[in-house]
């Protein structure tokens, strides 16, 4: 326990230092939090039951105050890594900038492909996949039977297999 006197010697001491302390922590950790800090600084240094014995008080005291901070900033990063995945938040992204570069070069790939075909070939695929008409329909109009029309179906389907897979 302390002796009567170095209360008021903690005090004196207090009173010339609080202002410096208060300066060093509103440089270091903000206005807001400064006037905490020095309080909890100057009550460890009571509580420790030291400073009568201290040949330099004042080293003692900033040696508080770094370690204070540095205990500060450990706590707020241990906070920052701790918590808890929202499965609905946190899910992961599909690179869309990605996907939509591959779709580009799938789209030029088969735009060349369908061109590259022979033109009545071309004609049957483009009918059957753009204008969705069946291949009864694709057959009266072209003036093939819809086994013709299978065999060019075929053909336009198979390239374009061959060129996605070379891609």
């Amino acid at each position: 326990m302390m002796a009567p006197g170095s209360t008021a010697s903690f005090e004196a001491f207090y009173r010339s230092q609080n202002r410096c302390l208060f300066h060093f922590f509103r440089r270091r950790a903000g206005c807001d939090a400064a006037a905490d800090l020095v309080q909890e600084v100057f009550a460890r240094m009571l509580c420790a039951d030291v400073f009568e014995r201290l040949d330099n008080p004042r080293a003692y005291m900033f040696s508080a105050a770094r370690n204070l901070l540095i205990e500060r900033s450990r706590r707020k990063a241990r906070k920052a890594r701790l918590f808890p995945l929202d499965e609905g938040r946190d899910a992961p992204v599909c690179p869309e900038q990605t996907y939509s570069i591959e779709a580009a070069d799938l789209r030029r790939t088969l735009r060349r492909t369908i061109l590259a075909m022979p033109r009545r070939t071309r004609r049957i695929f483009l009918m059957h996949r753009l204008r969705s008409q069946t291949y009864r329909e694709i057959a009266n109009e072209v003036g093939i039977g819809e086994q013709g029309v299978e065999y060019h179906m075929m053909r336009a389907l198979a390239r374009c297999r061959t060129a996605v897979a070379s891609q």
